[in-house]
């Protein structure tokens, strides 16, 4: 199973970094990840591989909502089937 994780935030140091660690910190892998900087804000975007995750998806959901709370950032967290299904033509 693997998540599409989203970022969006004003850039400063560390953003991918604490990310990572709370994705760490529950078992989910990063797979892959994109990010760029446009001006003054960041974006980046994570799949990350969720199945050995060691809480459900909605509390790794909330975690880094959270997270983003305190960091000034908006995260969001979707399962790849729903982003699939909200993809496909």
């Amino acid at each position: 199973m693997k998540a599409i994780l989203t970022v969006l935030g004003r850039d400063t140091v560390g953003i991918l970094a604490k990310v990572s660690t709370e994705c760490a910190a529950v078992q989910g892998n990063i797979i892959e990840v994109t990010q760029s900087v446009l001006q003054e804000m960041f974006a980046m975007i994570m799949l990350v591989d969720i199945t050995n995750l060691t809480c459900s998806l909605p509390e790794f959901q909330q975690r880094l909502v959270e997270m983003g709370q305190r960091e000034q950032l908006v995260i969001h967290v979707m399962h790849e089937d729903i982003f699939n299904s909200m993809h496909r033509i």
